[in-house]
Order: structure tokens, then C-alpha cells, then sequence
């Protein structure tokens, strides 16, 4: 598994949709880049006035379902999986399941 290190974290996309609302099956080719991930791994942190910020106290953990920005995953794959690494300011927030 790769740790990932200073601001960066690595995600496991979540797929994209096959089927739009109205029922109509999209094709590989005109599916979007999924923008939202499950984090695997979290880097030490990131410096903010001089002082580490670790992603912990930025409310991100391992485990924790993310939104980012469409254009700034890196795409790398690892035994085989497609994930990304994301810079910590690609990321838009937390994605909380509804109750």
C-alpha cells in the first residue's frame, strides 16, 4: 500500500453512475471522473502559519468519504487498482451519509 506523504491523500474513487436519473444507461465514455472517494490513507499533514496541521484536526480520517475537485486527482493504480492521490487542498469536504 503506498502511505502518502505531507498534504496528500490517497482515495479509493467511488464509481461513477451507470444510470441517470431518467433511466438512460451511459456508456464508459461519457461517465464523468467520480469526485467523490473513500480515504485509504492520510499524509502527516499540512503546514499552516508554520505549524503542522495534521489531517486529523482538518475533521479527514481514514475511512471517511470525500469530495474533491474534478481536475485534481492524480490517477495512479496499485496491484491492479485505480486510486487517487489528492492534494489536501483538492479536497472540498466530507460527505455525511444521511440518517
Amino acid at each position: 500500500m503506498l502511505r502518502p506523504i505531507g498534504d496528500h491523500i490517497l482515495v479509493r474513487p467511488l464509481s461513477a453512475e451507470d444510470v441517470t436519473k431518467a433511466g438512460i444507461i451511459l456508456p464508459d465514455s461519457a461517465k464523468e471522473k467520480p469526485q467523490e472517494g473513500a480515504v485509504l490513507a492520510v499524509g502527516t499533514g499540512k503546514y499552516i502559519d508554520g505549524k503542522l496541521v495534521s489531517f486529523a484536526d482538518m475533521g479527514i480520517k481514514v475511512g471517511d468519504v470525500v469530495m474533491f475537485t474534478k481536475y485534481g486527482p492524480t490517477e495512479v493504480k496499485i496491484d491492479g487498482e485505480d486510486l487517487y492521490i489528492l492534494d489536501s487542498n483538492d479536497i472540498l469536504g466530507t460527505v455525511e451519509k444521511k440518517k
